[in-house]
């Protein structure tokens, strides 16, 4: 019974991670999904945080990812998509991401993710590499407009990262590693 709800949970977080990088869908058509989740994040980013706007525009660059994550009890998992931009460049690195975790958690929760490259070297070893690992506690319990999670905000090696929660009921304190990866379909 246990490995069916554990199952059932992780093929939720799947579908939960949006379809911007699967189905039937060209990449075109993925790469306007993956730039309009881009454009509604940032718009509601600098709505709650409007002094984010002027920090992106003066940054190396900038990624934005929209993400599902599972927490069942001892176990956290998730995936999803995004895009990073190159302010110098103006290039735009289409990626994916999978994340993995341990620790005390309960719930499902579809956030999204902006982070902020201060320098360049940031931004490439990013692209390049593609690992975070971290910690994580939080609090959410949202349904479209009603309820509430905090814009939660993060700086560490010159990449300031901001989280906002779309929906979801999550309770959870845990220890996680994301790879991010460049998305071969979309590049």
């Amino acid at each position: 019974m246990k490995k069916l709800i554990v199952l059932s949970l992780v093929a939720l977080t799947l579908v939960l991670s949006g379809c911007a990088t699967t189905g039937s869908a060209s990449p075109t058509e993925k790469r306007n999904l993956v730039q309009n989740m881009r454009a509604d994040t940032l718009s509601k980013l600098y709505k709650e945080k409007p002094d984010v706007k002027e920090q992106i525009k003066n940054a190396a660059g900038y990624a934005v990812f929209d993400n599902a994550n599972v927490n069942v009890v001892l176990a956290s998992f998730g995936g999803g998509y995004g895009v990073v931009k190159n302010n110098l460049t103006g290039k735009s690195t289409f990626m994916n991401m999978g994340e993995a975790g341990l620790g005390l958690g309960l719930g499902v929760k579809d956030f999204n993710v902006v982070m902020v490259f201060h320098n360049q070297a940031a931004l490439n070893r990013f692209i390049e590499n593609g690992w975070a690992f971290g910690g994580n506690a939080d609090a959410a319990a949202k349904y479209q407009d009603k309820g509430g999670a905090l814009v939660a905000e993060a700086i560490a090696d010159q990449v300031t990262v901001y989280s906002l929660t779309e929906n979801g009921l999550a309770l959870q304190a845990v220890l996680k590693g994301t790879k991010f990866w460049v998305d071969s379909e979309l590049n």
